[in-house]
């Protein structure tokens, strides 16, 4: 036996596995299979089954039902009847449940990590100290939630029955993120793990039924991913939550487009791993340890794109070889290994395939030495040198222990590296210069930035991403109100069609008209332009006379205005004092100006000269309410983990596009584009199809106050088709569409492209006069995305 001095020596590690006797009891008492979980009874498994395998060694762990139409429509049935007596229950007993579930979480928080550890292949250190814990820290959280609903969300209402689909990486954590904020704001929920990994599920069921919650308020039910769509696409379901793949989430989006479905998408990712020549080096190994390495790689948000800086980059691959050569990997319930298992053979196939295709793309695969099990679904963790930027293993999610690494010079070239992805989940930022890692912070494009830290997690920090990472957040408030809906009117009218349909040829009537004709443009850029077509529309007011003309926009008009639009980044990095000034001064020059508007929407709409200079009284105090709220939107400091300051920070889309209804013409415009650019976006507007002079009136307006050219750009023409163009685009971040039930689905639709979020009103019109319904925080929310910002802070 060697002596304590040797083992010191050479660090070599006995066995030390985790007894799996009580999982495997568990597992002989269903043996019959595993089944749904609905209205509070356990569903006898029925029909052709398929098997759960431990991917540690190719065992069988259990047989799994599969629940079809029938099965999806009673689950949901289920959680509609319960609904209104959870919601009534009020937000203290709810807490109580909450309290009740995290504490017997705790209480079984060895038999649950052993039993996801089994069923996924994580290892036991990961589940024992990471994953199990911070499930029950999610509904101790979102236990204060509960309690705290009616004082911190007034006027908002739980959103109802909520179709939940997760994935297998984690899969109880993914559950606590989905279930515990839908219970606590009052909603009742169905949810589908994946099919690979849902033992947990199961036995959170159990839970549920040992705490006694309510009949119906939380149902399971399990298939692949045509049970998924079953659900997700339910008509009963009102809000769907979904954590998988973007792939996936595009079928989803498309799926629900019209159906005025509550929707959160929390996508794939392709995140960078930036380390400055000035950072601590053996930190940021670790740090890659925890990054890619960590969960077999099969993180969403993990560090797979390390970028370094050029001067330190020998030596820093150098410690990472001898970092990777130490890791241990093997069987995932012995307490001494650092990787365990990928969660099945396909998955396995896929990152071979992938590494394959980065080593034929010239790549060369640095790979950890060890000797891999013979049984199971083993990969031995590596990293990639000599990539280049455009290979796909550098824009391809691997899911798998495998980075990729890249080198920069420049502040400037790690930025473009960075966001060199269509995704933005995450990111991880390693430098001793605090200023350096606050400004990369800043540029980098992603919903989750950690500096010299990484893969951090609470309850209280909100997650989600940029671009088609995906859009809503899970975690602290941001999370809860991805679960509840404003209260808004009991009943609102459906919007008609445009009264004005353009007409082109000349009309043998007699035009009112000024005695000089006025030709109305275009505004983009700071700049009156022609439409790109050469048309204009004739444009007519009360009685049906032709009170002038407006350009025709098209495609290339609004590519133009796009154009125009991101050429004015500088916009979003404006100080909200300035930008608060911009907007009094539009304020200030829309009323001096106030006769000629109220002129105008007499003219063009028929009100009445009392309504007309509402309207435009309405529009002046909108000026002011968002100038006030453009240096006051504030974030947050979330309490999370200690010795971290973690920032909840609302940053601006970027480029937004707003489509406007025909209802008060310039009130409802203005309602849309104010907080957008309070907020620093710029925005491609589409007017008012029956009332455009309006819009091409108060552009005159806009080049007298001082607003940078391409903040605000403004189209004429028809409202379906430009529209449909505007979402489509890729540049566009996020759209709002004020328009008919169709459009609102072709909306939804066309931007499932780069998955852009959407705001649409499904045809009903709102009361823009009034200001609960015509501005609020809802517009500053939805106007924002939150980044959060991992800080370390103190010793």
């Amino acid at each position: 036996m060697p002596s304590i001095k040797d083992i010191m020596e050479t660090m070599e590690y006995g066995p030390a596995p985790e007894s799996n006797a009580e999982v495997k009891d568990w597992l002989a008492g269903h043996a019959d299979g595993i089944s749904h979980f609905i209205g509070g009874h356990f569903v006898t498994p029925e029909g052709p089954m398929t098997t759960v395998i431990n991917p540690a060694d190719d065992s069988v762990l259990a047989r799994l039902t599969k629940a079809g139409a029938d099965q999806i429509d009673a689950a949901v049935k289920a959680a509609r009847a319960a609904q209104p007596k959870w919601a009534a229950l009020g937000g203290h007993a709810r807490a109580r449940f909450l309290y009740a579930i995290a504490r017997h979480v705790q209480k079984r928080e060895r038999f649950l990590a052993v039993l996801e550890t089994m069923d996924n292949g994580k290892t036991i250190r990961e589940t024992r100290d990471g994953d199990i814990p911070l499930v029950a820290r999610h509904f101790y959280h979102h236990a204060g939630w509960a309690e705290l609903l009616e004082s911190e969300f007034p006027n908002h209402r739980p959103v109802g029955v909520c179709g939940q689909v997760i994935p297998w990486n984690f899969p109880l954590l993914m559950l606590a993120w989905k279930i515990a904020p839908a219970l606590a704001a009052g909603n009742t929920v169905v949810l589908k793990p994946a099919d690979l990994t849902p033992l947990t599920a199961q036995a959170f069921a159990e839970i549920c039924a040992d705490v006694g919650l309510p009949a119906g308020v939380v149902n399971i039910v399990h298939g692949d991913g045509e049970t998924g769509a079953l659900l997700t696409g339910h008509p009963d379901v009102d809000k769907v939550a979904f954590t998988g793949s973007t792939a996936v989430g595009r079928l989803i989006r498309e799926q629900l487009a019209g159906s005025g479905k509550k929707l959160s998408l929390e996508l794939g990712g392709k995140s960078p791993f930036i380390v400055f020549e000035d950072a601590d080096l053996d930190a940021a190994v670790e740090g890659v340890v925890d990054a890619i390495w960590f969960n077999q790689g099969e993180v969403c948000c993990a560090g797979s794109r390390i970028i370094v800086q050029e001067g330190i980059a020998e030596s820093f691959f150098s410690k990472l070889k001898a970092r990777l050569s130490a890791l241990r990997i093997g069987t995932p319930l012995d307490k001494t290994m650092d990787v365990g298992a990928v969660v099945s053979r396909p998955q396995l196939e896929r990152i071979r395939a992938l590494v394959a295709t980065g080593e034929a793309e010239g790549a060369i695969l640095h790979s950890a030495p060890a000797e891999l099990p013979a049984q199971g679904t083993f990969c031995a963790p590596g990293f990639f040198t000599g990539t280049a930027p455009a290979h796909r293993v550098n824009q391809e999610e691997i899911f798998g222990p495998i980075a990729t690494t890249l080198t920069f010079r420049t502040l400037e070239e790690a930025m473009q590296l960075a966001n060199d992805t269509r995704y933005g989940l995450a990111a991880t930022i390693w430098s001793q210069d605090i200023d350096r890692a606050i400004s990369a912070a800043a540029r980098v494009k992603a919903g989750v930035i950690w500096i010299n830290s990484t893969n951090l997690f609470d309850a209280g920090a909100a997650f989600g991403g940029y671009r088609e990472s995906g859009f809503g957040r899970e975690g602290a408030r941001e999370g809860v109100l991805e679960y509840l809906a404003p209260v808004l009117p009991g009943s609102r009218k459906e919007r008609s069609d445009p009264k004005l349909v353009p007409t082109f040829a000349p009309r043998k009537t007699k035009h009112d008209v000024p005695a000089i004709d006025v030709t109305a443009k275009l505004y983009i850029g700071g700049k009156q332009k022609r439409a790109d077509g050469g048309q204009s529309y004739s444009v007519t007011g009360k009685g049906g006379a032709i009170i002038g003309h407006a350009a025709l926009g098209n495609r290339k008009d609004i590519r133009n205005a796009v154009e125009a639009a991101a050429k004015v980044g500088s916009w979003a990095n404006v100080t909200g004092h300035n930008r608060a000034q911009v907007l009094y001064f539009l304020a200030e020059n829309l009323s001096q100006r106030r006769a000629e508007f109220e002129s105008l929407l007499i003219h063009s709409t028929g009100a009445s000269s009392k309504s007309a200079a509402a309207e435009v009284e309405a529009s002046i105090r909108r000026c002011f309410w968002y100038a006030a709220y453009a240096d006051k939107f504030d974030g947050a400091v979330h309490t999370t983990r200690q010795r971290h300051v973690t920032l909840s920070l609302n940053e601006p889309w970027g480029i937004m596009g707003l489509v406007c209804p025909d209802e008060r013409p310039l009130l409802s415009m203005l309602s849309l584009i104010l907080p957008a650019i309070a907020m620093g976006n710029s925005v491609v507007a589409i007017a008012s199809q029956s009332h455009p002079l309006v819009a091409t009136t108060f552009y005159q307006v806009l080049e007298t106050s001082d607003l940078p050219g391409g903040v605000v750009n403004l189209i004429t023409g028809l409202r379906e088709d430009l529209a449909k163009t505007l979402a489509e685009h890729d540049e566009v971040a996020c759209i709002w569409y004020c328009g008919s039930a169709a459009g609102s689905a072709m909306v939804e639709r066309a931007a499932c492209g780069n998955l852009k979020a959407t705001w649409t009103d499904l045809g009903h019109v709102r009361d823009w006069l009034a200001d609960t319904e015509g501005q609020g925080a809802e517009y500053l929310r939805r106007a924002t995305q939150i980044k959060t910002v991992w800080l370390p802070y103190g010793e």
